[in-house]
């Protein structure tokens, strides 16, 4: 080691001395990055747009994206979600939460098991779409469909509760392109509980 100030020391074999290059005059004055520029946006005039006139034409989107969530109901109508929590546990973004109730008598049209979700909350800016909730629900009450979800001006608009999540009668949500051949013929295994419904117990008592 020297104590001359222009000696340089290399400590890995990258390094690289770099040069300062004079700038020509064309390159001082901005001209050919400019004209570089407005020949690319000129390119693109002729083009197609790549932009859509949304909610008026809506892109190609495929069956199993993972958009607006939806808690299902069974062939009778009954919510299928008992509350058991095992969504919100699997949620990795801690943006589900609900508060179960014990199902009264007379209501066993309106939920499937004793146990419903009475509050059902999802925080859909904490959300990150990953689909563990639906993974994790063992009676395939919740899942992601194809839908977007709608803007708001405010935070309190993405908190969405049951009037938003639970599917109506009028207008099912069809869900079954989300599931595996595997999990549809399982579905028809009555031996296990979670697979009978309501629309089945009433088959058996008239037989």
């Amino acid at each position: 080691m020297t104590n001359d100030p222009n000696d340089i020391f290399m400590l890995t074999n990258r390094s690289k001395v770099m040069e300062k290059k004079q700038m020509t005059l064309a390159e001082r004055l901005y001209l050919p990055a400019i004209a570089g520029g407005m020949s690319i946006t000129f390119r693109h005039i002729f083009k197609k747009s790549a932009t859509v006139q949304y909610p008026e034409q809506l892109r190609p989107i495929a069956p199993v994206y993972r958009g607006h969530h939806v808690l299902k109901r069974d062939e009778a109508g009954a919510e299928r979600c008992t509350a058991c929590g095992l969504c919100a546990v699997a949620c990795p973004a801690e943006a589900i939460t609900m508060t179960a109730a014990e199902r009264k008598k007379g209501e066993e049209n309106l939920y499937r098991e004793e146990k419903y979700a009475a509050i059902y909350e999802i925080n859909m800016l904490r959300c990150i779409f990953c689909g563990l909730c639906e993974e994790a629900c063992p009676k395939e009450a919740i899942f992601l469909t194809d839908r977007l979800i709608p803007s708001n001006y405010g935070r309190q608009g993405f908190i969405f509760g049951k009037d938003k999540l639970v599917e109506t009668m009028d207008n099912p949500v069809d869900v079954t392109k989300r599931q595996t051949p595997a999990v549809l013929e399982f579905k028809k295994d009555k031996f296990h509980q979670h697979n009978v419904t309501i629309k089945d117990l009433i088959d058996i008592e008239e037989h």
